[in-house]
């Protein structure tokens, strides 16, 4: 069995384990680099990929391995080549269990500079910045309500098992911005943290340099100013201010469902900020696919880079954030509070800040300790209401 075959036969192990967004992200542009007694060392395409194969696929890429050929293979390893490095490396006879490879056709469309390298993510104190686009310090030419909000840094955001794909990506976007995952889009229901990560990759890059000039704008107002624009014909100023960015953070991208003008003139943006290496990152609260009467073309655009979903928290991240709000509050609950806060309040994080708000707030006004039942109290209406996705 040559490396082609054995790793043609782990992958299709690995699909059938593995959602096809994540299958696609971490496997695409991979191979057997090297084989040498019992140690073998897996090709990646960029440092990044790299760090997070050593952190979640190593074991079960081994096991795999391990299962399907008599070499006794122990030691795995990973290492940043190009496909050009790509060699036919001969490895023992496989048992005859293997199955087949997975059909090429399950790859997307892949994204621009695919062999980029990127520098491996570490954890960095990250200042609180915020991007004013009206005042000198910014070379951004966006207009008045388009600034970040200070508090959405990957530093605030609370990572779950949920989250933890869809933040290592934006913290990837925000290190090398358009040479990596372009375009970026994050999808998930209501208040589950989607434009905090949107907003955490412009605070980032603008943070690191004032030279990008950065647009964040939710999909409703694009949509409202391209109207503008050709009531009052206006057009190249609405081109020139969507054109002329190197980062353009769009918010709520469903809203273009049924408008078929503001499609096409996104459409249009898309390409040019795309084909000039400028960073896009768009956000929804459903994949492309799901988004109806959404332009084919634009759906494959949307798919090019990167797909990731922000999934509700489970109780331990939510119980995480809450800890982490209280001190950001400066304020301490007891450890049963949290509790009943976190259980009571499951799909939405900006319901459960509310949550959290409020029994601050009665803390606070009262001058009282609150306890279970006084908790049970305040937060009675969100406890009888349908819960809400």
């Amino acid at each position: 069995m040559d490396s082609k075959q054995l790793w043609d036969a782990c992958l299709g192990e690995l699909e059938l384990t593995l959602t096809k967004a994540n299958f696609t992200t971490w496997f695409k542009h991979t191979f057997i680099l090297e084989y040498k007694e019992d140690a073998l060392v897996i090709a990646v395409p960029n440092a990044f990929t790299k760090t997070w194969m050593e952190n979640k696929y190593q074991q079960k890429i081994l096991k795999s391995l391990q299962s399907i050929t008599d070499a006794k293979i122990k030691q795995l390893s990973f290492k940043v080549a190009p496909l050009s490095k790509k060699e036919i490396v001969v490895v023992p006879v496989a048992k005859p269990e293997t199955k087949p490879v997975a059909p090429e056709k399950t790859i997307s469309k892949p994204a621009l500079n695919p062999q980029s390298q990127q520098k491996p993510i570490q954890a960095s104190a990250q200042s609180s910045y915020t991007t004013s686009y009206n005042s000198p310090q910014s070379r951004s030419i966006v207009g008045q309500g388009s600034a970040l909000n200070p508090r959405y840094t990957f530093d605030t955001f609370v990572v779950g098992k949920k989250t933890e794909l869809a933040y290592a990506a934006c913290r990837a976007v925000s290190e090398n911005p358009a040479k990596i995952y372009n375009p970026l889009f994050i999808y998930g229901g209501v208040g589950l943290g989607k434009t905090h990560l949107m907003q955490a990759v412009g605070n980032a890059i603008a943070q690191r340099t004032h030279e990008k000039r950065i647009l964040y704008t939710p999909c409703e107002t694009f949509t409202n100013e391209y109207i503008k624009s050709v009531t009052m014909g206006q057009a190249d100023t609405f081109k020139n201010k969507y054109r002329s960015v190197d980062v353009l953070l769009i918010d709520d991208i469903q809203f273009l469902a049924g408008k078929e003008g503001t499609q096409e003139a996104f459409f249009h943006t898309f390409n040019f900020l795309h084909q000039n290496d400028k960073q896009i990152v768009i956000s929804s609260d459903r994949p492309p696919k799901a988004i109806p009467t959404l332009e084919d073309r634009l759906i494959s655009r949307f798919e090019w880079g990167m797909i990731v979903d922000v999934g509700v928290p489970d109780l331990e991240t939510r119980i995480a954030i809450l800890t982490t709000k209280c001190h950001e509050k400066n304020t301490s609950l007891e450890d049963d509070i949290i509790q009943y806060i976190a259980t009571t309040v499951q799909n939405n994080i900006r319901e459960l800040e509310g949550a959290l708000n409020r029994v601050v707030a009665a803390m606070q006004l009262t001058n009282t300790k609150p306890t279970v039942d006084s908790v049970r109290g305040l937060l009675s209406s969100i406890v009888q209401a349908p819960k809400r996705g």
